[in-house]
């Protein structure tokens, strides 16, 4: 059984920080693509779901064209996490936050190619 699990989220003003987490059961996060969706307020579909970035086994990372040098991804190969730093964060930025994991990707940016997801963490940015 996979189980990925969220954390980090919160309130933070605009060209704040935050890291957020997620811990992976069942998988080990350096034998498998893993990546980081956003779902903005009224999003609902999980097709609408925005690509954040990646990290592949090999522990190569791409970023969503929104995101490219505000926010990075890395992994913990001993704590079977995975990371996300969020840096100069804006108020476009505020949405729940999915870890998800899949053994084999097409597309890395559509949510559809990962089989696992996280159950998200809220993160707001205040402006």
């Amino acid at each position: 059984q996979v189980q990925l699990v969220e954390s980090g989220g919160g309130l933070v003003q605009a060209g704040g920080s935050l890291r957020l987490t997620c811990a992976a059961a069942g998988r080990r996060v350096s034998e498998y693509h893993m990546a980081w969706f956003r779902q903005a307020p009224g999003q609902e579909r999980r097709e609408e779901r925005e690509f954040v970035g990646r990290i592949n086994r090999s522990g190569s990372t791409i970023a969503g064209d929104s995101v490219k040098g505000r926010f990075t991804i890395s992994r913990d190969n001993a704590k079977n996490t995975i990371y996300l730093q969020m840096s100069s964060l804006k108020p476009e930025d505020t949405a729940v936050y999915y870890c998800v994991l899949t053994g084999g990707v097409v597309d890395p940016k559509d949510p559809r190619s990962y089989a696992y997801w996280g159950q998200g963490t809220q993160v707001t940015v205040s402006s």
